[in-house]
């Protein structure tokens, strides 16, 4: 018999991220804890993406305080994504803040820290990763490949970045298919690929934006990959993941028998079913997204094409979606190739629809973009014209930047946001409050506002 495939669950994180836009409250899923818990999964991935913002601007939540809950009701390890440098904001953050935000987040409770970066810029991944492996609670370090296709990108390509994260002392990597794009027998190609050069366990991440997915987990699963992600039926397929209970089914006393009970899973997506109504209901979310195959040629991540139709929707331009999803892979290869995913497909995206609106290629050029363009992020994929940079976006020379690192050490520290909090009248932030607002300062202020009572000492209200 070959060995069982191991499933991480992702219905309490990237499931709703990806169908809901993050808006599952943290009491809409204490009450299938135990039960998730009794599965068996390898782990629950419940932390990071966009959970972290969400819970501050949107749903009046403590990030930290979920995951303490979180913890305590869990034995089964909790699983985050993090963007290396970025952290899970849009920015940069000095290392010492992405120290001790890993840190934090490991004595909270994380078991699994899934560390990408969006360029595949091994060098924003360094820190990152260092600190995970050191956090005293010993947690696993998993590396990502982004996973993207394009004229430059081979699954040779992606199997040197895998052997460079085990090298780093990544315990496991994954293959990040944030848009779904990778086809079944390439699928095969790149685990067989992966499990003869590594050591490590190998992982799969995709979406079925395409319709691909359920097809690129089973001959992934032939090829021999250790793990798969997968989302309960309320939260997955469409521009989730493809679902557990088919996955589970799929495998009953096949060679790679997971050995999960379906029946058990049953009442959980029961009460997950319930809970996708109630927030389709509140926040006027469609709730599901149509299989699009030409996500191929846009690329665009499943959590993010609802935002594009909302933000159009919002400009009065909902006639030129089509235009923007054609516009997408123009600016991407204009800016060397990046794979699309937080923050690079926002940074994309934006630009992407300002050409569209205004009718007039860079007209407008958000600096997030420039910032891309000239190297802040980190290196992209192809080199990029350099007249592309200074006639068209109009970057001087002298702000074009080879190393990132060097950029990185300049950031904010933590100190200096400490004192920015203190500065602004709350005078004995904790660690965890300082990092929420390095992280996004305006939505964790406000946040503050009213949940501390900022005169004479900093408590809770």
């Amino acid at each position: 018999m070959g060995k069982p495939l191991q499933i991480m669950e992702t219905v309490l994180r990237d499931g709703h991220q990806s169908l809901c836009a993050t808006r599952m409250r943290y009491r809409q899923m204490e009450p299938m804890l135990g039960a998730l818990d009794a599965i068996g999964y390898k782990a629950l991935e419940a932390w990071g993406g966009a959970t972290f913002d969400t819970c501050l601007r949107f749903l009046d939540e403590d990030p930290w305080e979920r995951l303490d809950k979180l913890k305590a009701n869990l034995k089964t390890p909790i699983q985050m994504l993090l963007r290396g440098q970025n952290l899970l904001g849009y920015n940069h953050y000095s290392n010492d803040v992405v120290e001790k935000f890993v840190q934090k987040a490991s004595a909270h409770g994380i078991g699994v820290f899934r560390i990408f970066d969006a360029l595949n810029d091994v060098r924003n991944l360094r820190v990152a990763i260092k600190a995970a492996l050191e956090c005293p609670e010993k947690p696993e370090v998993q590396g990502c490949l982004v996973y993207t296709i394009s004229p430059v990108h081979t699954n040779e390509m992606f199997v040197d970045l895998a052997k460079q994260l085990q090298e780093m002392g990544c315990h496991s990597v994954c293959i990040k298919d944030m848009s779904g794009l990778l086809e079944p027998y390439v699928a095969d190609d790149l685990v067989r690929k992966l499990k003869a050069g590594l050591d490590i366990p190998v992982e799969l991440h995709t979406h079925c934006t395409s319709g691909f997915g359920h097809a690129t987990y089973l001959k992934a699963i032939e090829a021999g990959v250790d793990i798969v992600d997968c989302a309960l039926s309320p939260f997955s397929s469409d521009t989730s993941q493809p679902c557990t209970e088919t996955i589970v089914a799929m495998l009953e006393g096949q060679d790679r028998d997971t050995g999960l009970d379906r029946q058990k899973m049953t009442p959980i997506a029961k009460h997950f079913l319930n809970v996708k109504q109630e927030l389709i209901k509140e926040f006027g979310l469609k709730g599901y997204f149509d299989i699009n195959p030409n996500v191929l040629d846009f690329q665009i991540p499943g959590g993010m094409l609802s935002n594009l139709a909302n933000q159009l929707k919002e400009m009065g331009a909902e006639d030129k979606y089509q235009d923007l999803l054609d516009e997408m892979p123009k600016v991407r290869a204009d800016v060397g190739y990046p794979p699309l995913v937080t923050p690079s497909s926002q940074i994309v995206g934006t630009m992407a629809t300002m050409n569209v609106v205004a009718g007039e290629r860079y007209k407008m050029i958000p600096n997030e973009f420039k910032d891309l363009a000239r190297g802040k992020f980190g290196r992209t994929p192809v080199p990029i014209e350099r007249s592309f940079l200074t006639s068209i976006l109009h970057i001087p020379e002298d702000q074009i930047i080879e190393d990132c690192s060097i950029e990185d050490a300049k950031a904010e520290t933590f100190d200096q946001f400490k004192a920015e909090l203190v500065d602004k009248g709350f005078l004995n932030p904790t660690d965890e409050d300082v990092l929420s607002y390095a992280l996004f300062p305006q939505v964790a202020e406000e946040f503050f506002k009213k949940h501390y009572q900022p005169v004479t000492a900093y408590k809770r209200a």
